[in-house]
């Protein structure tokens, strides 16, 4: 078709020319490119002429997001001939860089240029392919589709590994990421930033940051994505020495001005209990949206700052004029549960729903569920459990056995168990919970049966641990561990610490030890609990007067909070303690909980 191929030659011109229109009137570009379309039908070029259809459907998958897929397909479809790659590659990768529902559209195309036998798949064509089935999270697909890049010989160019590694990393499959990055000869900036974010992201902290140490090593320098990986791996195990290096290079290399970069930043500080240096990030950040006042509204909370939180929600509501999001009113909540402020609490829940027309999810409900038994209402908290909207998830039944346990409502306790068991079985905590409850009413004969279906179900209990970190280095204690090398040292300022403690009054707590034993022996177990062997080596491997940080993975004991208090009256400390669900900040002989958690 000679005069068809002319005029559209002619018309080229004017196609290309959609592009300034895109980047000048934005979404009214689209109907530049259909006026242009119809002036083109009209004046004797077919829909069915290729190179013109490959202009349109390119600037068609280049409008903003989403880009009009449907149109794009259906000029697609018109084509006699599509026996240029470029136009297949151009459709694939418009459908790969929507929303994950069209990613399945993106697949079905690619194979329906397999069958066609038209053309076949080129460089570009798999790294596009690979994009839509990592937002499938497909990972068997993504291993076929990997064979199939080896086959066709696309295996060693750098695009298409870094797609599959992204892929693996995506769906967890870290063993086939790392396989894969391994085998990399040479792996650029997105390969490293792709395994590092893979191990954050599927809770592997630790192996982040070795590989990262690797990375510098061999002289590559981190960029923004880098930054926010390590900066959330830093958080997840408090390694706040390396996170304040991270902070010192953004500041070198200007990324202080990102705003997602400052976000997670802000986010480390108030993860690592120093809500001081989060809330500078915060007022010193030149652009702020909801997500930075969230995150330092959850800092304050989770620090035990709950009315600090609640004014800094009121600027955020009265002044800024940023609208809360559903994660802002879980950090609202939380902080009046762990006040205490439970009409406070429910006033919350009242404005959100109604005022912010937010809809509460299980989340929220879980919050409240927590607001009604940190404030011992337990009988309360499971009414609201019965009326709640939804069916109430493993959290929320755990929240209520955890009450049950703190107020020794043992009828609760056990049917809240059983809800549980329906749910989730065989997770240790459950087991140990109402084991403790039964401890403490000194009803051994229950604790034994506990213990003995621990045992016919083949679960272990999950060790407590702290740890703690000395220059760039994250130490791990145990229950009476003596495997670190100042072992000796350690055990000397435990005892120490001891001593002194009893001088300023202290007395153990031994109800806090859930076994049937002498009371000598209750307190002696007592003395080697985690946290405490932890604050012991800091007390020998730092300056005097400088605060001390501990993460620990499950919940302080009563005994461990009235023994730190005095610890950081005695030897003139600030002690942080980070556990499983909140801070404490041990300060003067007090706690920033005031005894309420």
């Amino acid at each position: 078709m000679p005069p068809c191929s002319e005029t559209s030659v002619l018309l080229l011109p004017m196609v290309e020319r959609c592009i300034t229109l895109l980047q000048t009137y934005g979404v009214s570009s689209l109907t530049k490119l259909r006026q242009i379309h119809a002036f083109s039908i009209r004046h004797g070029v077919s829909i069915a002429d290729a190179e013109m259809g490959k202009h349109l459907i390119f600037y068609l998958v280049s409008l903003p997001s989403p880009p009009p897929m449907s149109y794009a397909h259906k000029v697609f479809s018109k084509i006699e001939k599509p026996i240029n790659i470029f136009i297949w590659n151009t459709l694939i990768r418009g459908y790969a860089e929507c929303d994950s529902n069209y990613s399945v559209s993106a697949v079905s195309l690619y194979r329906e240029m397999k069958v066609s036998g038209l053309v076949e798949p080129d460089t570009h064509t798999y790294p596009f392919l690979l994009k839509a089935v990592t937002k499938m999270a497909d990972v068997r697909l993504g291993e076929t589709i990997h064979s199939v890049v080896i086959r066709s010989g696309f295996g060693s160019l750098i695009f298409a590994q870094n797609s599959l590694l992204h892929l693996y990393a995506n769906c967890g499959d870290l063993s086939n990421a790392y396989k894969v990055f391994d085998k990399m000869p040479e792996k650029d900036l997105v390969a490293w930033n792709s395994v590092i974010n893979g191990f954050v992201e599927n809770g592997k902290p630790d192996e982040a940051l070795a590989l990262y140490t690797e990375m510098d090593s061999k002289g590559i320098k981190p960029d923004g994505f880098t930054i926010v990986s390590l900066l959330s791996a830093c958080a997840k195990i408090g390694a706040l020495t390396l996170g304040k290096r991270v902070h010192v290079y953004m500041i070198k290399v200007g990324l202080t001005r990102n705003l997602h970069s400052s976000n997670v930043l802000l986010d480390l500080y108030a993860r690592c209990g120093r809500v001081e240096e989060a809330r500078i990030v915060f007022d010193e950040m030149v652009d702020k949206n909801s997500v930075s006042w969230t995150s330092l509204i959850v800092g304050l909370a989770v620090n035990g700052f709950g009315k600090e939180a609640i004014e800094l929600f009121r600027v955020m509501d009265s002044k800024e004029g940023l609208l809360p999001c559903e994660i802002t009113f879980v950090g609202i909540l939380y902080a009046c549960s762990h006040c205490g402020m439970v009409k406070e609490g429910f006033e919350y829940f009242r404005r959100m729903r109604e005022e912010y027309k937010i809809k509460p999810r299980i989340e929220h409900f879980g919050c409240m569920v927590d607001l009604l038994a940190r404030a011992g209402q337990v009988k309360e908290a499971f009414e609201y459990i019965m009326k709640m909207p939804m069916q109430p998830n493993v959290v929320i039944w755990r929240t209520l056995l955890g009450a049950c346990t703190v107020h020794g409502e043992s009828d609760l306790a056990e049917y809240s168990r059983l809800q549980i068991l329906q749910l989730e079985p065989n997770h240790s905590g459950d087991y140990v919970l109402l084991s403790n409850m039964y401890a403490s009413e000194q009803r051994w004969s229950d604790v034994q049966k506990i213990r003995k279906q621990m045992l016919r179900d083949g679960v272990r209990k999950v060790p407590g641990h702290s740890l703690v970190e000395v220059g760039n280095r994250v130490h791990e204690f145990l229950m009476g561990d003596k495997s670190h090398p100042k072992s000796e040292e350690i055990y000397a300022k435990l005892k120490e610490m001891t001593d002194r403690l009893r001088l300023e009054g202290y007395v153990p707590q031994i109800s806090n030890v859930y076994v049937d034993v002498e009371e000598e022996e209750k307190e002696n177990a007592l003395v080697y609990h985690s946290e405490k062997i932890a604050i012991a080596f800091m007390l020998i491997s730092t300056p005097e007067r400088s605060p001390v940080r501990v993460v620990k993975n499950l919940r302080v004991c009563g005994d461990c909070h009235s023994a730190i208090k005095l610890v950081s009256k005695v030897y003139n400390r600030e002690i942080v303690v980070r556990d499983r669900s909140r801070f404490h900040h041990f300060k003067n002989g007090s706690c920033s909980c005031q005894d309420y958690w």
